[in-house]
């Protein structure tokens, strides 16, 4: 008699429960690791800190994501998945509630250090595991409705922040994440099935991916456009408040037009081939990037180049996962472990890049970076093409 494991019954039994929990497990990290964009200013005033200054919260949440995407596989070993995320939204959860009770912005810092471990962890498995949990012919559009939680993070999650934040306190806003990262830990239990690791990581297994080269173009892509992109965008407040002279009021609202856009972005980068999908972010991003300091000057201006950035940026994330995926397919968890770990480096690096510009050449200098970084991810992709015939 043939024995089926749990891995093999669950997608056919459980429907697409799985991959809508996953999706909102994706949208609460994602909001988790935003708040601060549509909060610094507040957060800076509540605790006696300059805007680049709370800008470093974004960063070091990064950094530590960085340095756990590569290490948890390690550690971790071949857990049950399933265990492994609800105990990292547990964490999240915990991180949360501190940051909202933080007195002073060191604590604040210690919190967002545990939300980069749950992010870091949330991230790679999150990517492994998409095509673990529905049918096989269902995978693409299982793994777009996944990262579509990053978009609607954006249009949703970050906007909703900035509103809390505005009316009853950003402490608040980090609150009801809490709140909600632990009834994901229990959806997560009670909806997933035993995922098994499909094997342990090994740190040769890591190695070993960085030696495909389409994988380490993938990895200088999503170095350069993420750096870009969150150089600026983790100071997109401060930056509409003083250029175009916007009210906190509207803030939310245009961040709101800013993440339906990204929706809108990760479906249409999905349905493309990652090539042509990367090449088109670089575009919109670098041209964006020109051109904010020339029209987005006035509310309509801001709002249209904010549209056009949502969308383009919004299908980063999709677009790199499946670039990770066609160069490495025998070893998802390795080449996604590198993948994550450089998306949430360059997350950090951004922030803190365009924190120095804030503090030291003014806030309005912060889009110069992904202008030249954009513009050096469309040199890659064009390159990358002609070398590939």
């Amino acid at each position: 008699m043939t024995t089926i494991c749990a891995d093999q019954v669950a997608p056919a039994t459980r429907g697409w429960a799985p991959p809508v929990v996953m999706a909102a497990t994706v949208f609460t990290v994602v909001t988790a690791e935003m708040l601060p964009v549509g909060l610094l200013t507040p957060i800076g005033s509540s605790l006696q800190v300059s805007e680049g200054t709370a800008g470093l919260s974004l960063t070091v949440t990064g950094v530590v994501s960085a340095l756990a995407s590569p290490i948890l596989p390690l550690v971790l070993g071949k857990l049950d998945r399933r265990i492994v995320m609800v105990g990292l939204m547990v964490l999240l959860a915990a991180a949360s509630l501190l940051a909202a009770a933080a007195p002073t912005f060191g604590v604040l810092m210690i919190a967002r250090v545990v939300f980069g471990i749950s992010l870091g962890g949330v991230w790679l498995f999150t990517i492994g595991l998409a095509r673990r949990v529905v049918p096989a012919h269902a995978a693409g559009p299982a793994t777009s409705l996944i990262f579509s939680g990053i978009g609607i993070a954006s249009v949703l999650g970050i906007p909703a922040g900035a509103y809390v934040g505005e009316l009853v306190g950003w402490r608040w806003a980090f609150a009801a994440v809490g709140v909600l990262s632990a009834t994901l830990a229990a959806a997560l239990a009670l909806f997933l099935p035993p995922l098994s690791a499909e094997k342990a990581v090994r740190l040769s297994d890591v190695a070993e991916v960085l030696k495909i080269k389409q994988l380490r173009v993938g990895l200088a892509l999503v170095a350069l456009l993420v750096t870009g992109h969150f150089a600026a965008y983790t100071y997109v407040r401060p930056l509409l408040e003083k250029q175009a002279g916007i009210t906190p009021a509207l803030i939310g609202t245009l961040l709101l037009a800013y993440g339906v856009a990204g929706v809108i972005g990760n479906f249409v980068a999905g349905s493309l081939r990652p090539t042509r999908a990367l090449g088109m972010i670089a575009l919109g991003i670098a041209t964006v990037a020109v051109l904010m300091p020339l029209l987005g000057t006035t509310l309509a201006g801001a709002l249209v180049l904010l549209v056009v950035w949502g969308f383009s940026h919004g299908g980063t994330s999709v677009s790199t996962q499946a670039w990770g995926h066609a160069a490495a397919p025998s070893a998802p968890e390795a080449s996604s472990a590198v993948l994550v770990g450089v998306y949430n480096g360059a997350i950090a690096l951004g922030a803190f890049a365009g924190g120095q510009a804030a503090d030291h050449l003014g806030t309005t200098t912060v889009t110069w970076l992904p202008a030249v970084l954009g513009t050096a991810a469309l040199i890659v992709v064009l390159a990358n093409r002609r070398q590939r015939g």
